[in-house]
């Protein structure tokens, strides 16, 4: 009895010995809605900076070709988060289980026109009446086409639209002429630039409000784990404070995660990341522009309420 008790004892004290954050982390399963975003890799860097065992998770990534893709897997149960577009979060009204549970990124300067190297195409006046490629039809890079056409004064269709998912092709389809070019990252921008195989014609940081991305969380996790999308949002913006502040090693992840040079990733880093927001908090302006931009698309017959399109619930998140 006294060996019992001795050995009981000492298991007391080793379990009290246990630090409270050595508890199993929780899987989550995340998802980003193109593989090419340096601000979608940023969740790699949560994971080289272990940010996420800070916040006792454990995430399973998965990169989707395209905003469709992704609200795809969360219709079939594989999502818990994801980051995606801003026009995304209309996709509920049709039945989508999640919802924008933070801003992410503001206005569109992230995002470019690229052409072909040798292109005729030499300013935005020159789009019209030629078909750009977009990754799918209701997407961020849909949205841009036709308001580029607005803004030039052409209407809803002065821009044509071609949706054909992946980059590849489309880059591919650009250089062969059978496109004038494409809406992309400007990660891809930048890539092509560096390789020769196409040129930046253009950025849309002129549109000034708008939700370009958003972290989206399945209603599943929103109504049965509140605390690990609290722990998750934090983690995240834990991961946006660390980035500005570590320049180098932002930078050498991203080169991993993307397979970019160091110069294109160097050079994201310093037009993408003063954009990043720091807490969450929806900017109503933007979300304001992103309800219009519904209609516009064809996802929503009218203009929803915005307040219908996301929730405060969790923002603005404190780290």
């Amino acid at each position: 009895m006294r060996i019992a008790a001795t050995m009981l004892s000492a298991l007391l004290v080793f379990v009290a010995a246990i630090p409270a954050g050595a508890a199993t982390p929780d899987t989550i399963h995340v998802g980003r809605a193109s593989p090419d975003s340096f601000l979608f890799a940023l969740l790699d860097l949560g994971t080289d900076a272990h940010i996420w065992d800070r916040v006792n998770l454990k995430p399973v990534m998965s990169a989707f070709k395209s905003d469709a893709q992704q609200q795809q897997a969360f219709v079939a149960g594989e999502l818990d988060f994801g980051l995606g577009s801003g026009p995304a979060m209309g996709y509920r009204s049709k039945g989508i289980p999640a919802m924008a549970v933070a801003e992410m990124y503001g206005s569109p300067s992230n995002m470019c026109v690229i052409v072909a190297q040798n292109s005729p195409i030499k300013t935005p006046r020159d789009l019209k009446g030629k078909t750009i490629t977009v990754s799918s039809a209701g997407s961020l890079t849909d949205w841009l086409v036709h308001e580029t056409s607005r803004e030039q004064g052409w209407g809803n269709d002065g821009i044509n639209s071609l949706e054909m998912g992946a980059i590849e092709p489309r880059i591919a389809a650009m250089n062969a002429g059978q496109t004038a070019g494409a809406v992309a990252d400007l990660s891809v921008g930048y890539r092509v630039e560096e390789t020769h195989e196409g040129r930046v014609l253009m950025s849309f940081g002129l549109i000034k409000h708008f939700i370009t991305h958003a972290v989206f969380a399945s209603d599943s996790m929103i109504a049965n784990h509140p605390d690990i999308v609290d722990r998750f949002l934090r983690g995240w913006f834990m991961t946006v404070a660390y980035a500005r502040s570590h320049k180098a090693e932002t930078v050498a992840s991203a080169v991993a995660a993307l397979h970019q040079s160091p110069a294109v990733a160097s050079r994201l880093y310093d037009e993408e990341l003063p954009g990043l927001s720091k807490d969450g908090t929806f900017d109503t302006q933007s979300v304001a522009a992103v309800a219009a931009s519904l209609k516009e698309l064809g996802i929503m017959d009218s203009v929803p309420d915005p307040k219908t399109l996301y929730t405060t619930r969790f923002t603005p998140v404190k780290i």
